[in-house]
C-alpha cells in the first residue's frame, strides 16, 4: 500500500457539497452564504474585526517576553528510558548519550540538545550524558545507582526565578 492508495472507508466521509451550481441545486445562487456583505464575497479575512473599534486582542494589555533566539530542549523522561531497556532498544549497560536516545526512538531531533526530566520511575543503575536535566531528575538516577553528566549548568526552579 501507498501514501496516494489511502482513502476513507466507504460512507465515512459525505460528498463535497458543490455549491453555486444552479437553483435547482439546494446551494446555487448565494450558494449559502445569505445575500450581500462582506461575507458573502470571497477573500474575507476579518477574524478579530469589531467594526472599526479597536479590537479587544489589541486593546488588552501584553505581559511576558518570548526570546526568539531562547534554547529549545528536546525531552525524555526517566519512565520512556526504562520502558526502553525493558523493550531492549537501549543497554543499560553502556552509556547512554543523546545519539543513543535517537537511535532508540525516545527522541525525534535534539534541537539544542537533550533535557532529562524525572516523570516515571527509574530502577536500573544507567549512566546517562545529556544537555540538560532537572534536580530531581538527577536524584531519582543517582537513587538507582546511576549518573548524570549535564554539558550545561542545571538551573532548579528556586535558581531560576530569583
Amino acid at each position: 500500500m501507498r501514501l496516494n492508495e489511502l482513502k476513507d472507508n466507504e460512507g465515512a466521509a459525505p460528498g463535497r457539497m458543490r455549491v453555486g451550481r444552479g437553483v435547482g441545486s439546494g446551494k446555487g445562487k448565494t450558494a449559502g452564504r445569505g445575500v450581500k456583505g462582506q461575507k458573502s464575497r470571497r477573500g474575507v479575512s476579518i477574524n478579530g474585526f469589531e467594526g472599526g473599534q479597536m479590537p479587544i486582542h489589541m486593546r488588552a494589555p501584553k505581559r511576558g517576553f518570548n526570546s526568539l533566539n531562547r534554547a529549545r530542549y528536546a525531552w525524555v523522561n526517566l519512565g520512556r528510558i526504562e520502558a526502553a531497556i525493558v523493550a531492549g532498544k537501549l543497554d543499560a549497560g553502556k552509556p547512554i548519550d543523546e545519539d543513543a536516545l535517537m537511535a532508540a526512538g525516545l527522541v525525534r531531533r535534539k534541537r539544542d540538545g537533550v533535557r532529562l526530566l524525572a516523570q516515571g520511575e527509574l530502577t536500573r543503575k544507567v549512566s546517562i550524558s545529556v544537555t540538560g536535566a532537572s534536580v530531581a531528575a538527577i536524584a531519582a538516577v543517582e537513587k538507582a545507582g546511576g549518573s548524570v553528566v549535564v554539558s550545561s549548568p542545571v538551573v532548579s526552579p528556586a535558581e531560576a526565578s530569583a
